[in-house]
């Protein structure tokens, strides 16, 4: 059963919050900022109104999980601080005496109640809504720019994972009292997951039985880690190290595996829509849907300003048809006009090279035909012929016996005249000045909350943690501005 709690309301020792808690803390200015009861009415079809035990509120969930990605803690530590934080009990709208919720909860309350619920699209139209009452939003630009995150478990076997994260606290272990391992049950030897994983549990249960060696930090948060891969995780690691992760490129010599999210910003900084796709995904196909998740969150949008991903014919035709500016340098190699299996094969503009759909690069090209006669002449592709003899999508796209595989594509250089001369404006260029900063929120992104790793498996997981990662960014850019 849900009910909206009051507890906080009651409490006689409520002035102590006025007393410990300054103004000018972060937690009580984004209480005095936000109407978290959005989050309520979004969740409570989720509940049982009338029937059943009292659910913790979803508004101190949902802010429980906030403070994970302010803070970068796990669910276990985020909970124990708390118990003695008094920003964190203010922020939580707890009494000073509440009791704490049990860090297991947390992860029920993701898999049950966030589950399928659009919170990506929801957080960033909440935080443009603030904005745009506050009246912070004041241009009619948006920036826009990928970035990438790794997977968690990289391409290990959900073996390696356990076997990896073991060795660690047991190396941790021997460090503070190497008389501890006398005790530890004998290690597993076979390659069957189960069996790693009934040995995890035999050293979980070991250390824990020890009692004051688990509360020494080298050793509780690597004990941690493998209690929520094998508790929180365990159906994931008998499904697969990660499924919905793919293999990504940077440039034409490095690679990433994992996911991509693309992000359209104004010139004030704050996030106005956001797209989180697999690794392999083309930049340039998510800008008219960026474009879109932007109007529907209240942008009024004249112009984008993006890197060379972003200047295919499809957009230069879209953005025209919209009356919008597109700052977008072209690039030769991906407005080339007609091509063969569009669908098929994506231009990677970091790396200068075609991708396949099965995410393998080209690995060399060259380009044939008369200079100067632009219409004449063809890049030409090629890719390791190994790789497409094994690739599971390799009927109709690669003849058995055939010595090489190449993609070619024919060259325009009139197909975008128009574009062409608006890039050589002084407008333009200075309009392009612009795009460093989406490449800065970016960076704040990864290094402040811990966006450069997923913090779970699964492209749902990776919604989550980007939504609750550009909730705060843009929160907290909101009240800088307020300043």
């Amino acid at each position: 059963m849900i009910k909206q709690q009051q507890t906080l309301a009651l409490s006689p020792y409520i002035e102590l919050y006025n007393l410990v808690i300054p103004k000018d803390n972060m937690l009580r200015q984004i209480n005095e900022l936000v109407d978290f009861s959005f989050v309520y009415e979004e969740l409570k079809e989720r509940y049982c109104l009338v029937n059943g035990r009292n659910a913790v509120d979803p508004i101190r969930m949902f802010k429980y999980l906030l403070l994970k990605t302010i803070f970068e803690l796990s669910d276990i530590d985020i909970v124990e601080r708390s118990k003695y934080d008094m920003s964190f009990k203010y922020f939580l709208d707890m009494a000073p005496e509440d009791p704490v919720i049990d860090a297991s909860s947390l992860t029920k309350f993701r898999k049950l109640r966030l589950k399928d619920l659009n919170l990506l699209d929801m957080l960033v139209g909440k935080t443009v809504e603030i904005a745009l009452e506050k009246g912070i939003i004041k241009s009619k630009s948006i920036i826009v720019d990928a970035t990438h995150t790794k997977a968690r478990y990289n391409q290990k076997s959900p073996r390696e994972i356990l076997l990896n994260r073991s060795r660690k606290l047991r190396k941790a272990v021997y460090k503070a009292e190497e008389s501890l391992k006398s005790k530890f049950p004998v290690k597993n030897t076979s390659d069957v997951l189960e069996e790693e994983i009934d040995y995890c549990q035999k050293l979980i249960a070991v250390l824990e039985a020890e009692g004051g060696i688990c509360e020494l930090p080298k050793i509780k948060e690597p004990l941690n880690l493998l209690k929520e891969t094998v508790t929180d995780d365990l159906e994931q690691l008998r499904i697969s190290e990660d499924q919905d992760a793919k293999i990504g490129h940077k440039s034409a010599d490095s690679s990433f595996f994992g996911y991509k999210t693309h992000i359209a910003m104004t010139e004030e900084r704050i996030i106005t829509a956001a797209i989180v796709t697999t690794g392999e995904k083309n930049d340039g196909k998510q800008l008219q849907t960026l474009i879109e998740k932007s109007k529907a969150a209240g942008m009024e949008i004249r112009s984008i300003i993006g890197d060379t991903a972003y200047s295919e014919k499809d957009n230069i035709v879209y953005t025209k048809d919209n009356e919008i500016e597109l700052i977008a340098k072209l690039n030769p190699r991906i407005t080339q006009g007609a091509r063969k299996r569009e669908d098929e094969f994506q231009f990677n503009k970091d790396a200068g090279m075609y991708v396949c759909k099965a995410g393998h690069m080209a690995i060399r090209k060259a380009r044939g035909g008369k200079k100067a006669i632009g219409s004449n002449q063809v890049d030409t592709y090629y890719f390791e012929v190994e790789q497409c003899k094994r690739c599971p999508f390799k009927e109709g796209c690669y003849k058995d016996g055939a010595k090489s595989k190449t993609y070619s594509v024919s060259i325009k250089s009139t197909e975008h005249s128009e574009q062409t001369t608006f890039q050589e404006s002084e407008y333009f260029k200075e309009k392009a000045k612009e795009r460093y900063k989406i490449e800065a929120k970016n960076s704040e992104l990864k290094h402040r909350h811990g966006y450069d790793v997923a913090t779970s498996s699964g492209l749902l997981g990776m919604e989550l943690q980007g939504a609750m990662a550009i909730f705060t960014v843009n929160l907290k850019r909101i009240m800088k501005l307020l300043k």
